[in-house]
């Protein structure tokens, strides 16, 4: 397989070459690192965020946009599919690196956490990624810093001019549409959870509705959360049965019912002490090849109408 960071390098050149058309910025930091503003100063947009999806995901994904209803109001979704889930969905698009220094905190996702391939994923795989060039999607609510740029550099083992940060928060348009996106991913995880063997998942396909942007990012969270696991579905292809299917959606956690919002308040915002299993989709079809079809899972598309305020 070519190098994820190759291949979502190109995607990066082609946002900075149409940035304007994108509603997009770009700057450099003292380090030489290059900033691509979607959403922070930028108004961003459909294409954008359609756009950082595909850089999220290596290339190796296709987000598509159409209009759907939703609790009587027409809600734009977004669906994306991957014929290889295990490296586009959690080799690259997973948010799994926590960048965190003295004076900037963000959440990354995308192919640079390949150049580092210390998460369990990647051993998984059997992948680890070697490019000198990188691109890390930080969803955050504030603009990067060189502090992170160097983090970014020393983990993944490249010159800091090699960096390009994506920066985007929840509360934007760009944000709603790439966390909409995340339907198939979450399914996938779900099944790495459950200890479902990497190799065997042929192809992931999923769906959620865009969440209206809020004022603050609190709502943003608690809505494209809600979004997924509420009203998301996804359909995965698999080689080989099991019997851990009907623990993949949402509708399995204990909490599921409750919207996020709540959920998050109870736990004092503290991320780390939601239950993993809410983190899924709230319907999933899984395909054995050659074998039987699997159904699980319900959505509520009244709690997520609720929590659109529509």
């Amino acid at each position: 397989m070519e190098s994820l960071n190759r291949m979502a390098i190109e995607l990066v050149d082609e946002a900075l070459e149409y940035a304007e058309e994108l509603n997009i910025g770009g700057y450099d930091l003292d380090t030489e690192s290059t900033v691509l503003d979607f959403g922070l100063e930028f108004d961003g947009g459909i294409e954008a965020g359609l756009l950082l999806t595909e850089i999220q995901t290596a290339g190796l994904a296709t987000p598509s946009y159409e209009l759907g209803e939703l609790g009587g109001a027409t809600i734009p979704y977004i669906e994306l599919a991957t014929d290889q889930p295990a490296l586009s969905l959690l080799c690259s698009q997973k948010a799994g690196w926590e960048l965190i220094t003295e004076d900037f905190e963000g959440l990354g996702s995308g192919p640079a956490r390949a150049l580092v391939a210390e998460e369990e994923e990647f051993r998984r795989v059997g992948y680890t990624d070697a490019f000198d060039l990188t691109a890390l999607a930080v969803e955050t609510e504030d603009h990067p810093t060189e502090s992170a740029a160097e983090q970014v550099a020393e983990l993944a083992e490249v010159e800091t001019s090699s960096v390009f940060l994506l920066a985007y928060p929840t509360a934007s348009l760009a944000g709603s549409i790439t966390n909409a996106a995340r339907a198939a991913e979450l399914a996938t995880f779900r099944l790495a959870e459950l200890g479902y063997d990497l190799h065997d998942i042929v192809s992931a396909t999923g769906r959620a509705p865009v969440a209206p942007v809020p004022e603050d990012e609190r709502t943003a969270i608690a809505r494209t959360n809600d979004a997924i696991a509420y009203g998301g579905s996804a359909h995965i292809t698999v080689r080989e049965d099991a019997d851990i299917f009907d623990s993949v959606p949402s509708t399995a956690a204990d909490e599921h019912g409750r919207p996020f919002g709540d959920i998050f308040d109870d736990l004092d915002w503290d991320f780390e002490e939601v239950p993993s299993d809410l983190f899924a989709p709230a319907t999933v079809t899984i395909d054995v090849l050659g074998g039987p079809t699997y159904v699980h899972g319900e959505r509520d598309e009244e709690l997520v109408a609720e929590s659109f305020d529509l």
